[in-house]
């Protein structure tokens, strides 16, 4: 049971990370597709950076400037050129999967993975949970801080207020395309966590398409959770329960189901909670203001 939930927590903590970057950009009004592509680039830019300088510090740094950097360039495209955010997250997916396979060909002359020689820490004294990575033992932290920031602060009501109704928002002194700024880059950040628990957390490796679809369901888990950070958090736990679920069945059935099949599962499941939730609710609760972006 122990090992079953070790799994769950190692699975999901890049989708939780990726999950709140998500939320406080649906908060703000953004659908965010692109959540994928900064996974990848946080991921490819930890490892490579961890690789070059053989410091886990600098190697968070160097992910967060990356997806920092391409967050800022997101926003440039949908609130100062006016572009479809759907359109602009799918392109920056595309840029940042493209665009690490370039990377790791330019710096190595191959496609194939890339080691680093260090890993993130692991807390001592855990017992089984000391194979886990600070930063899994850091999400219900941040989470439960995200938790408190949008729904406890002046500055999560005005986050609300820009994706409900950025006309009013404006009334009252805030500036929507300041605050879905914010919003992106914090959730940069994340991402840019969520890439580096997913290479370094555990394998110490980057491989081409290693998020294999993970930040389109961390986006589900917002839907999934009615973009409440709890909700969303909850969701993405969910997908992983499943995954560790499929990876216990291939090792439990070996050849006896095809494991094309179990692989399926975490997908299908997404499937299922999406379907599930415009079910429960009527549709996810978006904010009414949401990827509309006619405020400025």
């Amino acid at each position: 049971m122990i090992d079953f939930l070790v799994a769950v927590l190692r699975s999901g903590t890049p989708l939780i990370y990726a999950a709140m970057a998500g939320m406080l950009a649906q908060r703000a009004g953004v659908w965010h597709l692109g959540l994928e592509g900064l996974m990848i680039m946080g991921a490819c830019a930890s490892v490579l950076a961890a690789a070059a300088t053989g410091s886990i510090p600098l190697a968070l740094l160097v992910a967060i400037g990356v997806c920092l950097v391409f967050s800022l360039l997101f926003w440039v495209v949908i609130e100062k050129l006016r572009a479809s955010p759907i359109i602009a997250g799918l392109g920056l997916t595309g840029l940042g999967l493209g665009g690490t396979d370039l990377a790791v060909q330019a710096v190595y002359g191959t496609q194939g993975s890339v080691r680093a020689p260090i890993g993130l820490p692991h807390p001592e004294g855990f017992g089984a949970f000391s194979s886990l990575s600070i930063l899994v033992f850091a999400m219900p932290v941040v989470v439960f801080a995200l938790f408190l920031l949008t729904r406890r602060t002046r500055f999560g009501l005005r986050l609300a207020a820009c994706g409900e109704h950025p006309f009013a928002a404006r009334s009252v002194g805030a500036d929507p395309g300041r605050m879905r700024l914010i919003a992106l880059l914090l959730g940069g950040v994340l991402c840019a966590l969520a890439g580096a628990e997913l290479a370094l957390g555990s394998l110490q490796i980057f491989s081409i398409n290693m998020t294999a679809g993970r930040g389109f369901m961390a986006f589900s888990a917002v839907i999934f959770g009615a973009g409440h950070p709890i909700g969303s958090a909850a969701a993405a736990v969910f997908f992983s329960v499943v995954e560790a679920l499929g990876i216990r069945a291939q090792l439990s059935f070996g050849n006896a189901v095809p494991h094309q099949l179990l692989q399926m599962l975490p997908y299908i499941a997404t499937i299922a909670g999406i379907w599930l939730s415009g079910r429960l609710r009527g549709g996810a609760r978006a904010p009414s203001g949401l990827g509309e972006l006619r405020d400025a």
